[in-house]
């Protein structure tokens, strides 16, 4: 996530600002100049080649700041959500607006890593989709199946979070925190293939191990001992499915935590995607990096940013992370409809 900057005025800005509260220019988030952009007096943007954009229609209903290809219509992020609370649920639309912020920082991440997003008008078997549920009424289950990510919007309240947090005994429970785990399933079944496959497995385990056995019997025995040598959590212990979305969501928060401390200026090194290997990024830039941010938070007051130790078999994960992402970029897919059928979690 870059620094961003009011084109007017110049007054630093934050990514969900929709007013500069320094000038008053209107503001919007250009997903194609990857930029926070002034609106005109008619509330529209032209960009360079002179096509008018227009405010999300959610600006209101879920405080969306990016800007959409016909008026009155919804913002790329926004597209993306298949299903959302009913406005009359007051607690689901209050957890529903904390889930699209979260969902459009994502979004970000991943077009600044150039990893793909394949739309379900684009493949509408296995296009990537969310369905942003409400458990008011029913109980909601957080998970990925064939491209549709499921978020259980109670998420979004703080006091639930930390009393299931602390129920499962986990150091780490963020909503952004849920979607970045969940797009490591769906990237998993689009990218991971062929050599790729080989790899993984070398390094995750048989992911053709039963799944509701592995649940099975990681709620009624616990991680492994020893767990620590080998995993980044304990939920990475339960199945190979598990240990890759656990891996791709730590490698999604180091890359963007390292460019965050670039962009003000608490570190000086070069981006975290332009490291020949990204072992030299974990050892090199991010524990010191942690290490130091920990110690802030402590000196606040509060727990460690960042509350995990990472042993030389997750940076081999990390390293894979960083590999397909890599194989990404020099290797577009032609048919992503084919290779989201790899995997179903």
């Amino acid at each position: 996530m870059r620094s961003f900057s009011c084109r007017v005025c110049h007054a630093s800005l934050y990514f969900e600002n929709s007013v500069c509260v320094r000038c008053g220019a209107k503001l919007a988030y250009s997903r194609s100049e990857k930029a926070i952009v002034p609106l005109n007096p008619v509330g529209t943007y032209y960009d360079n080649d002179g096509r008018e954009w227009y405010v999300c229609q959610n600006l209101v209903t879920a405080g969306c700041t990016w800007l959409a290809e016909v008026r009155g219509g919804l913002c790329f992020s926004c597209a993306l959500t298949r299903i959302r609370p009913s406005d009359h649920d007051a607690v689901g639309m209050r957890g529903y607006r904390i889930a699209e912020e979260a969902k459009r920082h994502l979004i970000v991440e991943l077009d600044t890593l150039n990893f793909p997003i394949v739309t379900r008008e684009e493949d509408p078997e296995f296009g990537l989709t969310f369905d942003l549920l409400s458990s008011v009424d029913e109980e909601v289950v957080i998970g990925h199946e064939d491209g549709v990510i499921t978020i259980d919007l109670a998420e979004g309240d703080d006091s639930y979070r930390e009393k299931v947090r602390s129920k499962l005994d986990e150091p780490y429970r963020t909503m952004l925190g849920h979607f970045r785990h969940e797009i490591g399933h769906y990237y998993e079944g689009l990218l991971v293939q062929g050599d790729l496959l080989t790899r993984a497995r070398e390094l995750f385990g048989d992911d053709e191990a039963d799944y509701q056995e592995a649940i099975d019997r990681h709620y009624a025995e616990g991680p492994p001992d020893g767990w620590e040598s080998k995993f980044i959590s304990t939920y990475a212990t339960m199945h190979p499915y598990e240990d890759f979305a656990e891996t791709f969501a730590h490698y999604l928060h180091i890359c963007e935590t390292i460019e965050n401390a670039r962009e003000f200026g608490l570190v000086t090194v070069a981006p975290a995607t332009s490291f020949v290997r990204f072992r030299d990024v974990v050892v090199g830039v991010w524990i010191p990096l942690a290490i130091a941010l920990n110690q802030i938070n402590r000196g606040m007051g509060k727990e460690p940013l960042y509350p995990f130790v990472i042993p030389d078999p997750v940076i081999e994960k990390l390293e894979f992370m960083a590999m397909i992402r890599v194989v990404r970029v020099e290797n577009p897919l032609s048919d992503p409809s084919r290779t989201m059928a790899v995997r179903r979690v």
